[in-house]
């Protein structure tokens, strides 16, 4: 096809941007003309008012000419080959000189991606689609791709276009992706799509695959190289590897990025080089504040929680989203990190300098629902991509969001991907998979007529429960040693069962009815409690159903529900008692472990995600005592192996007495899976004190007094064992030897076996 004989119709579908693969007609085309191979260059340049291609290599420019319309441009060029010629385009009185994007030809995904991907199966998708710095025939630039097989046309707006959708537009391939090459730009570049359906109807959308966004309420995507961060994690990252989560110390420490603590916008933030950054203002706190960058996090955050002796931070939803109030949980860029708090690899600085501190990093992740927000995944191509077109399986009506379509594959995939992502470019540890209840059951807070059954006819969504096989068994497959942790509140089976069993294949779920007991139980007043002793025992009925996480998480201190320590009952010292009997109880009780940020000092307000914690409480000496009491029980928890080694195994508990609702008293046995070593845990629940409770024990000896939640240094009236107390040969709850104890008002009392002790006066 000569210059001369192109079709009309064929420059206006490119001029009226209608074309699905514009490198039909734009770019180089090799033609025979008078017996001779010749090439024919084609570009349309809106603003352009005169065009040269220019062969660098032979010195020699070409005139373009516009025969078909005015800001269509071609010519024809007598050479053998015809690569990396260059575009000299003349803008009004501006000048410049470039690449041709359609002299790039040659895609970069090949068959075999398009195959994986479209069979739900293409595990580092995020490789291919979205925007990467590569370099093509010796030119650098990056190149674009996303799915959107229902869109007429898709190009790329961008600072290297104007934002012009006409200049950039894109190719569908057979499987409904879109790409592009642009030449000559780089990390840092600012882009979205410009997507038409078939009605002509713009949509302009982020890249759901983009790795970075401009701060809200921006929604460009940026080009960005994740690999360029050079990581110090190595000995963490083996350990890991080569261990076993459920038989190590898990104590979570769970915080909201955005209003543990702010700085002043006097306070410049600092960058790596040691200049100072802009200071992104939060308008919605008190004026003048700022949000804390991640750098900064990992200077105040990780020393605060590696005092507290805390094994992980789980942070809430850090993938970016556009509304502050959702707390993260109605997230826009599944692939980018918010940038409220910097860059991608400002995030790596942080979760880099966790591992350096033996701290490992959980992250919410939200793959349930979506926002309906215009530059997100809703209505992406201008149709109902990663939704159901039904609302009644694609809506969640409560919350305003959309539920992915998950037997698509597609979006499967990109879900299933986007897990393995943040362990495999960001290396965090484990995720916190937010609401799996809603995702497992069709009619989920919806009404009789307002949901629909699975092809059985039942209630539970068989692809949603698929999905989430799918993705615990690509992640562990990847990342062995990681934690995948199910906010489950139902009593759906086997959800922390591996998928060879036909479980769902986390290996850790959230307790919700311990939670729910334990709040209740210790919101009453403690004259009450007797008639409550369930409460307290019912958890280790179905304790060894699940790998239970024990958790008393951000969603109990909000919406009218009080902090914890406003839901205790009596005058402020009871309040503190109660609060330390709950948390040594939960410690001692099998299970892993997450309380929210506030609740180790003893904060009385719910949590507002739009200021500080409180931290002048530390100003008072109760609230110091408190903050001392966590510290000291967290490693009371990781030094002793008898309270995390068999938190799931029958042998790792054992009652001694779960019936003394007279007294609101339990006690148990935690025993350690390497040794023979075990220990005692008395729990009183009232006021009253007990001075001489006996229990049975096991062995005849010396135990000492490990920890007492009554201690002095822990704003406690200091009544206990002095230290420890001896067997006497008294046989009591079906055990040979007894012990003669003193229980503390509202104390949590733990005793171990002196061996060295015992068998110096025994023998």
């Amino acid at each position: 096809m000569s210059m001369t004989t192109i079709a009309p119709e064929q420059v206006n579908s490119i001029v009226w941007n209608q074309h699905n693969d514009p490198f039909e007609i734009l770019g180089s085309h090799p033609i025979q003309q008078d017996g001779k191979t010749v090439w024919a260059v084609r570009a349309y340049l809106p603003n352009a008012s005169a065009v040269w291609v220019v062969l660098p290599e032979q010195r020699k420019e070409y005139p373009m000419q516009t025969v078909h319309h005015p800001h269509f441009f071609e010519c024809t060029i007598e050479t053998a080959e015809l690569a990396n010629y260059q575009l000299r385009i003349k803008e009004g009185e501006h000048e410049r000189v470039t690449y041709d994007p359609y002299a790039f030809r040659s895609p970069r995904l090949t068959d075999f991606d398009l195959h994986l991907f479209s069979e739900g199966n293409h595990h580092r998708i995020y490789e291919k689609l979205g925007a990467h710095p590569a370099e093509i025939d010796g030119i650098k630039g990056v190149y674009f791709a996303v799915w959107a097989p229902n869109a007429r046309n898709v190009s790329l707006l961008g600072d290297f276009n104007l934002w012009d959708g006409r200049k950039n537009q894109m190719r569908k391939g057979p499987t409904g992706v879109w790409e592009l090459f642009i030449p000559e730009i780089g990390v840092g570049e600012h882009y979205k799509y410009e997507i038409k359906n078939f009605e002509g109807h713009i949509y302009e959308k982020s890249d759901p695959y983009g790795f970075q966004q401009e701060p809200r309420p921006k929604t460009a995507s940026i080009v960005t190289d994740l690999d360029a961060y050079s990581w110090d994690d190595e000995s963490w990252m083996e350990k890991r590897r080569r261990t076993e989560p459920l038989t190590q110390p898990v104590s979570v420490y769970e915080v909201h990025l955005g209003s543990w603590l702010h700085a002043s916008s006097a306070e410049p933030a600092k960058l790596p080089n040691g200049e100072t950054e802009p200071v992104v203002i939060v308008s919605e706190l008190k004026p003048g504040a700022r949000f804390l960058t991640y750098r900064e996090l990992a200077d105040r955050l990780i020393p605060y929680v590696k005092e507290l002796g805390y094994t992980h931070i789980e942070m809430l939803p850090i993938a970016e989203h556009p509304f502050d109030g959702s707390w993260g949980y109605q997230v826009t860029g599944y692939y980018a990190p918010t940038s409220r708090f910097g860059s991608p690899e400002d995030f790596m600085y942080f979760i880099d300098k966790c591992h350096q501190n033996d701290l490992g990093v959980i992250v919410d992740w939200v793959p349930g629902h979506f926002p309906k927000d215009g530059h997100g995944l809703a209505f992406f191509d201008g149709s109902h991509l990663y939704e159901h077109v039904d609302p009644r399986k694609g809506e969640h009506k409560g919350w305003g969001t959309l539920v992915f379509n998950y037997g698509r594959h597609e979006v499967s995939n990109f879900l299933a991907a986007n897990a393995l992502f943040w362990f495999d470019k960001y290396h965090i540890d484990g995720i916190r998979v937010d609401a799996v209840a809603s995702m497992l059951y069709n009619d989920y807070c919806r009404e009789p007529g307002e949901w629909l059954p699975n092809k059985y006819g039942g209630r539970e969504n068989l692809e949603a429960a698929d999905f989430l096989r799918q993705v615990n068994h690509i992640i562990f497959s990847y990342f062995p040693g990681i934690l995948s942790i199910a906010e489950e509140s139902t009593s759906w089976p086997m959800v922390s069962w591996p998928t060879y069993t036909g479980g769902l294949g986390f290996n850790l779920k959230w307790d919700m009815g311990w939670m729910h007991d334990m709040l209740d139980y210790f919101s009453m007043d403690p004259w009450f409690r007797q008639f409550h002793q369930n409460n307290i025992t019912f958890s280790m009925w179905y304790n060894h159903s699940e790998n239970f996480m024990l958790a008393l998480s951000h969603d109990e201190v909000v919406h009218g529900k009080s902090n914890i320590i406003g839901k205790m009952p009596g005058d402020t010292w009871q309040k503190l008692a109660n609060v330390r009997c709950l948390f040594s109880y939960m410690f001692a009780h099998p299970g892993k472990k997450t309380m929210f940020m506030s609740m180790e000092f003893g904060q009385w307000s719910e949590w507002n995600a739009w200021a500080d914690l409180e931290w002048h409480l530390l100003q008072h000496e109760a609230h110091q005592k408190l903050k001392t009491f966590f510290q000291e029980l967290n490693h009371l928890y990781r030094s002793e192996p008898v309270l995390y080694t068999q938190d799931f195994a029958e042998a790792g508990f054992e009652w001694i007495d779960c019936s003394d609702n007279r007294h609101s008293v339990v006690s148990f046995i935690r025993r350690d899976k390497d040794s023979d070593d075990f220990a005692i845990v008395i729990c009183n629940f009232t006021p009253q004190p007990h001075s001489h409770y006996r229990i049975g024990v096991p062995q005849k000896g010396f135990y000492t007094e490990l920890f007492n939640s009554d201690a002095r240094q822990y704003g406690g009236s200091n009544m206990g064992n002095l230290g420890g107390k001896w067997t006497d040969d008294w046989s009591l709850h079906s055990r040979p030897y007894s012990l003669d104890l003193c229980l503390p008002p509202l104390g949590v009392l733990i005793l171990k076996l002196d061996k060295q002790k015992t068998a110096e006066v025994i023998g």
